[in-house]
């Protein structure tokens, strides 16, 4: 019995002591693989700065629009006031009120009519 229970310390100890060593291989990421990430983020960054100008020459020019169809939009009401204050001036009945207070008077001896 005793040479049984020798035995099985023997074997229990010599399973113990044995080392199991587990081998880790690291995927190693290749000299081709780094150039073409580098690549693709420069790539992307550029795209992407591209993307940003073209947009901010966008607003610019729509804002350029934008200040230039205010001064068309002020430019037509001023000709339309305008054209308001033409009509009201040249009416019959101010003129011959100037004309009186020139001291212009109408001789109709001196009318001569014309016709197209």
């Amino acid at each position: 019995m005793l040479a049984r229970k020798i035995a099985a310390d023997n074997h229990q100890h010599e399973q113990s002591q044995t080392v199991t060593t587990v081998v880790v291989h690291k995927a190693k990421v290749t000299l081709g693989e780094k150039v073409l990430v580098v690549a693709f983020a420069l790539l992307l960054a550029v795209a992407a700065v591209k993307i940003i100008s073209n947009q901010y020459s966008l607003y610019s020019i729509n804002k350029d629009i934008q200040k230039a169809e205010k001064s068309v939009d002020e430019h037509v009401k001023q000709n339309t006031d305008l054209k308001i204050q033409v009509s009201e001036l040249s009416r019959y009945e101010r003129i011959w009120e100037k004309a009186s207070q020139m001291g212009l008077t109408l001789d109709e001896n001196n009318v001569k009519v014309v016709q197209k």
